[in-house]
């Protein structure tokens, strides 16, 4: 996963649409593709439509929830996908969010690292019994905090950032040391109209924001409450990149410059709706352009 990869939710696509995008996105020369779970499709279910209509893409989940399986399920179906794909499936777990472990799930999340490390840790116990693979699939976990990077590194092949920054990179390698894998998200417009790309980023908080993981990382990284609030342009730019592709090269550049390892790119439509794929983006952002 050296090269640039793409994250993007795939849910309000038909199956056949969402595989007609991951093969675009593989003729592009993006060596992954990120598929989140909320409460839309199965992640698991979905990359295996996506792996289906794919020949060299790596699909990646980001995340599974890890509330939504017993971890010896979650090893059965990550073992399953590695078979079927010869090994072009990597699994990022997470602990969510409490607002949908606890609001919608109704599940205690009051323990997220306890929870990981045991979930982990039953992961590596749980049996495997179907056929023979060549190498087990790679496990990163959503983690933005200290600990939480830490347990990433100790715990499973590494970590998978989201909605961070060159400076959040650089922290988390870090604290993991040279050998986990960073596999970053970053969420991307292609416009060189402030105005518009502002509003968008200003859009996708409006999903986010309130969030404490999110919220609490990018206060460590020196944002202020007011600031976060009230939209301030130096949070903006500092959480979305956005300009010509030349301007967000250099962000991509420099998360691998700060320690990361690959970085999926989440191309947002500066003025169409949400969920409109900007293929723009992909294209002037694409390995092979």
């Amino acid at each position: 996963m050296k090269t640039t990869g793409v994250w993007y939710f795939t849910d309000g696509m038909t199956a056949a649409e969402s595989g007609e995008f991951a093969s675009r996105v593989e003729a592009l020369g993006y060596s992954a593709l990120w598929v989140p779970e909320t409460v839309g499709r199965d992640s698991l279910i979905n990359a295996s439509t996506l792996l289906r209509a794919t020949e060299s893409l790596i699909v990646a989940t980001g995340i599974a929830n890890i509330y939504n399986r017993h971890p010896g399920l979650m090893k059965q179906g990550a073992f399953s996908l590695a078979e079927l794909s010869g090994g072009r499936f990597v699994l990022g777990i997470g602990v969510s969010h409490a607002p949908m472990v606890e609001g919608v799930r109704k599940l205690d999340a009051s323990k997220p690292l306890g929870t990981m490390r045991s979930y982990l840790d039953g992961m590596d116990a749980s049996p495997w019994g179907g056929p023979a693979i060549d190498e087990e699939p790679l496990v990163v976990v959503a983690a933005l905090g200290p600990k939480m990077l830490a347990l990433s590194a100790e715990k499973s092949a590494g970590a998978h950032p989201y909605w961070t920054t060159p400076a959040h990179t650089a922290q988390a390698r870090e604290i993991m040391g040279p050998d986990a894998w960073l596999c970053v998200e970053q969420k991307v417009v292609l416009s060189t109209n402030r105005e518009d790309a502002h509003a968008k980023t200003d859009e996708q908080l409006e999903r986010y924001h309130r969030l404490p993981n999110y919220r609490n990382n990018w206060k460590r990284l020196g944002f202020s409450e007011d600031e976060i609030e009230s939209r301030n342009p130096r949070f903006l730019d500092a959480v979305m990149a956005w300009g010509d592709a030349d301007a967000i090269n250099a962000r991509i550049s420099q998360h691998y410059d700060a320690g990361a390892d690959h970085v999926c790119i989440q191309p947002v439509h500066p003025t169409a709706p949400p969920g409109t794929v900007h293929w723009e983006a992909l294209e002037a952002l694409a390995p092979t352009s």
